[in-house]
């Protein structure tokens, strides 16, 4: 399986994007850090980026790999992940890139 056509993320340095087949419309979309860690072998490690349905065209942030959240913007997300930041006030000041 590829990447969904639409999808605006290139992957961080050192990581690839795998996707995977997680129900008949939706796909789970992997982060992948091909060194490993330590605690691993230094074997690669994947990470859920999020999920994408195929036939609505929409993505999902992850609530785990094995559960499907809420809908997200494509544009609200970050390359390591479609979880959304719930930030306070300040941070939301501090964080923001203007």
């Amino acid at each position: 399986m590829e990447l969904p056509t639409d999808f605006i993320h290139e992957p961080p340095k050192g990581y690839r994007y795998a996707t995977l087949q997680f129900k008949r419309n939706v796909v789970s979309i992997w982060t992948v850090y091909d060194r490993g860690f330590v605690y691993n072998g230094h074997s690669e490690s994947h990470c859920i980026w999020g999920f994408y349905d195929t036939k609505k065209r929409t993505y999902y942030a992850p609530i785990n790999s094995k559960k499907v959240g809420d809908v997200v913007n494509i544009e609200d997300t970050s390359p390591y992940s479609a979880m959304q930041l719930n930030l306070n006030p300040l941070m939301s000041c501090l964080m923001s890139p203007n």
